[in-house]
């Protein structure tokens, strides 16, 4: 496999091919100064000759310059090509930095979900009546959904103890009432007793006379 299979781009294969007849066109004009000098070993080169050799040097002058501006423009390109997958790597890098910090947010979502999920709040220790029975006193939440039905099942948990407040008020009232009125009943019976030792003591000397008498 040569190198020829690896290039695919246009340019790059130009540089190849240029440089191929470049490598061709110098073997050419070594061959024929080889073949010239041999032919006149003891004497100048003849004009054919040297005019064949300039004609071949003007050729191999000229790919090498269409080789050096293919070669040029190469670098320019491969340069071009280096700053564009530099600004394509950055892109990217951001963009995975990016997915990072989604994926973060997303694991950080996920477990303040899931604790919520578990979280024991305090309506779940209250202590409800059950649903059937809920439903069988209140038939109009027979088809509401899981959190409708708690949120009516909660209501009514306040109502009742809304109620059984207002029953326990009512009932603190008449004790302090029925207290103030027995506190009421045994200051008169205590004024009583004392009216009743005095009204004693009073009529002790009528009793004594009335003991003389008899």
């Amino acid at each position: 496999m040569t190198i020829d299979t690896h290039i695919t781009d246009a340019a790059l294969a130009s540089v190849l091919e240029t440089s191929r007849a470049a490598r061709e066109q110098a073997q050419t004009l070594v061959d024929l100064v080889d073949r010239a000098t041999a032919a006149n070993a003891n004497g100048p080169l003849p004009a054919d000759a040297l005019t064949e050799l300039s004609k071949q040097q003007k050729l191999l002058n000229t790919t090498l310059a269409q080789l050096r501006g293919l070669h040029r423009a190469a670098h320019f390109r491969a340069r071009e090509t280096k700053s564009l997958t530099a600004e394509a790597r950055h892109e990217v890098d951001v963009l995975h930095l990016q997915l990072q910090n989604l994926y973060y947010e997303q694991r950080h979502l996920e477990g303040e979900i899931a604790a919520c999920e578990g979280f024991e709040h305090t309506y779940q220790l209250l202590p409800l009546i059950p649903v059937e029975e809920f439903i069988a006193r209140h038939p109009e939440h027979a088809d509401a959904d899981e959190n409708a039905l708690m949120v009516a099942r909660i209501n009514h948990e306040r109502a009742e103890r809304e109620a059984l407040e207002q029953q326990r008020v009512e009932l603190q009232k008449r004790k302090q009432k029925l207290i103030a009125e027995n506190k009421k009943r045994r200051d008169d019976l205590a004024n009583l007793d004392r009216d009743l030792e005095k009204f004693i003591d009073a009529a002790k000397p009528i009793q004594k006379m009335f003991e003389k008498v008899v």
